[in-house]
């Protein structure tokens, strides 16, 4: 016979808000202001306490088990990316990689229309998320955006949008492909 016991502790971690940057807890979204926008994140509140104390937001549990402090430091992490994001945008770098047909990459509102990949008649699109300012220079893609989450996701659209299948990728090595990642060199 099996007995699990939870063992629980109280813990409190700390996220410093940055001079420039103000923090705020409406209900159950964290809303970050800063110089270079707002941004809000819905966060589930149910076991944790929120409390700014000066330049500190606190979050923690007098009873924490695993499942709250991950959450906590899963909290924290999205915390600092959008303190950063406010004070700093995210700025994403993709190639337009082709070696058998050339290929253009359009803007047209909230969708990128990409031509002639792989010789294909009908153009593929990727979605462009809300928040994120694309801007395409002939054959590199800059993604820039507030909200590290948004960039991300707007460079995998492109990526995905020129997957290729059912060919050799080792002679078939067109599409498109993240470069530089928030400031670090893939």
């Amino acid at each position: 016979m099996h007995i699990s016991i939870k063992m629980k502790k109280s813990i409190f971690i700390e996220v410093e808000i940055p001079a420039g940057v103000e923090m705020n807890l409406e209900g159950d979204e964290i809303v970050v202001k800063g110089k270079e926008g707002v941004l809000r994140k819905k966060v589930r509140i149910e076991r944790l306490s929120f409390e700014k104390k000066g330049n500190k937001m606190v979050i923690g549990n007098k009873a924490s088990t695993k499942r709250e402090k991950k959450m906590m430091n899963t909290i924290r992490a999205h915390l600092k990316n959008m303190i950063k994001g406010v004070q700093e945008k995210f700025v994403y770098h993709l190639k337009v990689v082709f070696h058998h047909f050339p290929i253009t990459v359009e803007i047209v509102g909230k969708k990128a229309i990409i031509k002639n990949f792989l010789g294909e008649k009908i153009p593929r699109t990727a979605k462009i998320p809300e928040g994120a300012e694309v801007k395409v220079n002939k054959d590199m893609i800059t993604i820039v955006s507030t909200d590290k989450e948004v960039a991300g996701q707007a460079s995998a659209n492109f990526e995905t949008a020129t997957r290729i299948r059912l060919r050799d990728r080792r002679v078939f090595q067109d599409g498109i492909f993240l470069t530089n990642k928030a400031g670090k060199l893939i």
